[in-house]
């Protein structure tokens, strides 16, 4: 084999997703797909963590590891991925969708968690799952035929929607990572069509208006920084022949979000506000929208109930304040949406 000649540079990679319809299928290859691989506006693709199982130790009667020691295991295990860049329409439809299980391209364009949240499972003898429970993801290789890297069954596990006054003119970001318990697989450049190309339907901080931006019932707050938390995790158990029989979006449900803010006549309370929560109660909602009701086409988010779990001083240019809020259900049999984000 002689020694190459063409290299690549990183930004000729691609990261691509698809909602899925079917578990233990890869959406390119469902005879009728119900969604196309839709390239992410991502800042760099990262690397898959595979989670292979290796057992490097000698065994008994050699001090040395013998070939015939060595032992390695991709059945069973948990690859995982992490992705961050610019926030899009097609995008966050797709990360919103699978993250709060809820349909994609809802009337209302509004994706939310709500207080009597359960746990659901899949399993691979469950055939036709709707899109929005299951993703399909390509790292697309510049280089050729066998080179792309292939996860089906994934789920998005933690999403992250965040934007600075100070950073391309408020522009939002995102950063999500999913997990999946399936075995990873080879495609050929051929099968892996970008078919939806990075779009430019990016979401500004800019379009939310003065009185709709609230922090635990504080209302025309002035924001130089953001940062939405959401995490609804997956649990993988049994075994067969191509990964885990079964995965359950099992424990804590959560969003939280950190704010730096001005430090003036409306945030100086905060620091009372924080001191003197009642347990059992909320301190207001939390609200960051173009307007009071969240609607299709705006980014923006709501928290019903608001906790807030830190506040404290932000010495720069101007005095600025720090501050975190965590959602709250409504109670156990609540529908109330324990957190609401449009886009």
């Amino acid at each position: 084999m002689a020694v190459a000649t063409n290299a690549f540079d990183p930004k000729q990679f691609s990261f691509l997703i698809a909602e899925q319809d079917d578990w233990g299928t890869h959406a390119v290859d469902e005879s009728s797909p119900n969604n196309s691989l839709i390239a992410l506006d991502v800042d760099s693709i990262g690397s898959p963590s595979l989670g292979v199982e290796q057992v490097l130790d000698p065994r008994s009667g050699s001090r040395v590891l013998q070939a015939t020691d060595f032992f390695h295991e991709k059945r069973n295990t948990i690859k995982e991925m992490t992705v961050s860049g610019t926030a899009t329409t097609e995008g966050l439809d797709i990360l919103l969708a699978n993250i709060t299980g809820e349909a994609s391209a809802s009337a209302s364009g509004v994706y939310s968690v709500l207080s009597n949240a359960a746990t659901s499972t899949l399993t691979s003898a469950t055939a036709d799952q709707t899109g929005e429970q299951l993703l399909s993801i390509v790292y697309k290789s510049a280089y050729g035929t066998n080179a792309d890297l292939s996860f089906k069954d994934c789920f998005c596990t933690n999403l992250v929607i965040s934007g600075s006054a100070d950073a391309e003119g408020g522009r939002v970001k995102f950063s999500a990572t999913f997990k999946t318990g399936s075995l990873a697989t080879d495609l050929t450049d051929a099968t892996t069509t970008i078919d939806t190309a990075i779009t430019s339907n990016d979401y500004f901080m800019s379009a939310w208006d003065a009185d709709d931006r609230i922090v635990a019932g504080v209302a025309n707050v002035i924001v130089s920084s953001f940062s939405l938390n959401i995490t609804n995790d997956v649990v993988f158990a049994g075994i067969t022949s191509t990964g885990f029989e079964s995965a359950t979006r099992s424990g804590e449900i959560s969003a939280t979000a950190d704010f730096t803010l001005m430090y003036d006549s409306n945030t100086s309370g905060l620091f009372e506000t924080f001191n003197n929560q009642t347990a059992g109660a909320s301190q207001g909602a939390t609200l960051m929208n173009h307007q009071a009701s969240l609607a299709d086409g705006n980014i923006g988010f709501k928290f019903t109930g608001t906790a807030l779990t830190s506040v404290g001083f932000s010495e720069g240019s101007l005095m600025m304040l720090d501050c975190s809020v965590k959602a709250l259900g409504s109670g156990i049999g609540s529908s109330t949406a324990l957190v609401e984000v449009a886009c």
